[in-house]
């Protein structure tokens, strides 16, 4: 059993894509934790603001399995693989940390994953789990949105929760 952290957005009908996510990671882990869902700008393309949360999950798959069943569950909120990698989607799940693991597998499965650098991914997990260390830097998520550029500026938070425990919103 492994401990995975993730990192969710959607900026194409972002509340139903992003509870539907909710109650699949529910219905095929159990316990999941959500952050707060954070409304952000389209970061290297126009388009929509995008929803952002993060989840932090108990898995019995492995780091490639996990990947493999978080890209079917894109899939099935009808993500779109043959359009530039930097546009509007309905669904992106990304594995970030998984355990203290470094590696690099297939596809673009990284971990640490480096798009931690955005605000949009660290200040999610930050609120999750702020005592994790990074496995590489050792420095803790805490440590890393203290020293990020955009830690001074609040990131607008949306009216999404996906805290409740069968994946509803409020």
């Amino acid at each position: 059993m492994g401990r995975a952290y993730l990192s969710l957005g959607s900026n194409l009908d972002p509340e139903a894509h992003l509870a539907a996510a909710a109650h699949a990671l529910r219905a095929r882990f159990g316990a999941v934790r959500f952050s707060p869902v954070y409304r952000v700008p389209a970061v290297g393309f126009e388009g929509p603001d995008f929803l952002n949360t993060a989840a932090v999950l108990d898995s019995d798959l492995d780091p490639v399995a996990l990947d493999a069943w978080l890209h079917a569950l894109e899939d099935t909120q009808g993500r779109r693989r043959d359009v530039p990698r930097f546009s509007s989607r309905t669904l992106d799940v990304d594995l970030v940390f998984y355990d203290d693991l470094v590696l690099k597998g297939p596809g673009h499965l990284e971990l640490p994953r480096p798009e931690l650098r955005h605000a949009f991914v660290l200040k999610p997990l930050c609120d999750l789990a702020p005592d994790f260390p990074h496995p590489v830097s050792k420095r803790t998520l805490a440590e890393l949105w203290k020293a990020h550029p955009d830690s001074a500026a609040s990131l607008a938070t949306a009216s999404l929760r996906l805290d409740q425990e069968r994946g509803t919103t409020r």
